[in-house]
């Protein structure tokens, strides 16, 4: 079979197509013939190695993690849930490949007739977006604001404030041509990021401040989003994809606003019961069709190089997504 892994730090032209046997499920794992794999922009944070700053550093040979959806082919020897030919979806950390190890325990089955590419937002994409918003104890009538609004999250984080009631969204992406994209997934005001005047045009729309901030960059669009929530105002932080460390100085929080941070693996590891209900929710959404995944590009599994080109270059609106 082949895979896809990276044997020295670099460039997107570093990754290699290896033919490799076929791996075995151990205990607690199932083995999924793979039939779309949904790219992270973390692993090419990960894949330049330490040029990329301390927050990114996987050892060599390095892999790709990824978002797996596919067809059960083997169970591991005490893996009783799970039956060979069912369709699911689940994170994997070796997920570029034709068959992928996955993790019994958090498989989530594919509602029928769900498009593999959109099946790939039920693992994580979904989960995250769905939790962050609770992270921020998002209330109905509030105010929210997404950055990274167009990603393979933001763009799911925009439908569901306003399937949780949320009364404005405002999202911030990479250029003016998402702006239209942004509106399309739930956003009522969209501004440029990149734009250094992007926190006075959110001012314009929300003079009273902001209740809840979504936040995957970090750095200085974190900072600078302290400055606009309103009293009791909350963050909720779940990537750094600047690879900067924001100083968020304590007296920000005296005005009554407040910051969390939110990791899926420490949610699963914390209150698993309630990390299930949000993988139920999420697919219940997906497959009613209230959630809709926007898949930039499906690409095969041998230009894996260019679906991180356009992960870096921030080309994309919704998800890349490889196909074997």
């Amino acid at each position: 079979m082949r895979r896809v892994r990276y044997h020295q730090y670099g460039d997107p032209d570093v990754l290699t197509v290896e033919e490799v046997d076929r791996p075995e499920p151990g205990p607690g794992q199932v083995l999924v013939r793979t039939e779309a794999i949904g790219a992270n922009f973390v692993d090419t944070r990960f894949r330049r190695g330490p040029a990329a700053g301390p927050l990114f550093r996987r050892p060599l040979p390095g892999v790709l993690t990824g978002d797996v959806v596919g067809v059960i082919e083997a169970v591991g020897p005490d893996v009783t849930r799970w039956r060979i030919g069912r369709r699911v979806a689940g994170l994997a950390e070796d997920a570029f490949a034709d068959f992928v190890v996955a993790d019994a325990e958090w498989l989530v089955e594919v509602p029928d007739g769900l498009d593999a590419g959109a099946a790939g937002a039920l693992p994580m994409a979904a989960p995250v977006a769905l939790r962050a918003l609770r992270t921020g104890r998002l209330a109905p009538g509030e105010t929210v604001l997404i950055h990274a609004a167009a990603g393979g999250i933001g763009h799911l984080a925009m439908q569901l404030a306003k399937l949780l009631g949320a009364g404005t969204v405002i999202a911030t992406v990479g250029s003016a041509d998402k702006f239209a994209f942004a509106k399309e997934y739930g956003a009522d005001f969209a501004f440029d990021y990149t734009d250094p005047d992007w926190p006075a045009r959110v001012r314009e729309v929300a003079p009273q401040g902001v209740d809840v901030v979504l936040d995957s960059v970090g750095g200085e669009i974190l900072r600078q989003s302290f400055d606009l929530l309103a009293p009791s105002g909350r963050i909720a932080v779940y990537g750094a994809a600047s690879g900067e460390m924001a100083a968020i100085p304590v007296t920000d929080l005296f005005a009554l606003r407040s910051v969390a941070g939110f990791s899926l693996l420490a949610w699963r590891a914390a209150s698993p019961p309630e990390a299930r209900r949000d993988l139920a929710e999420s697919a219940d959404h997906l497959g009613s069709g209230r959630l809709r995944v926007a898949v930039h590009a499906r690409l095969p599994l041998t230009e894996a190089a260019e679906a991180h080109r356009v992960l870096e270059a921030r080309e994309q609106s919704g998800r890349v997504v490889m196909v074997p």
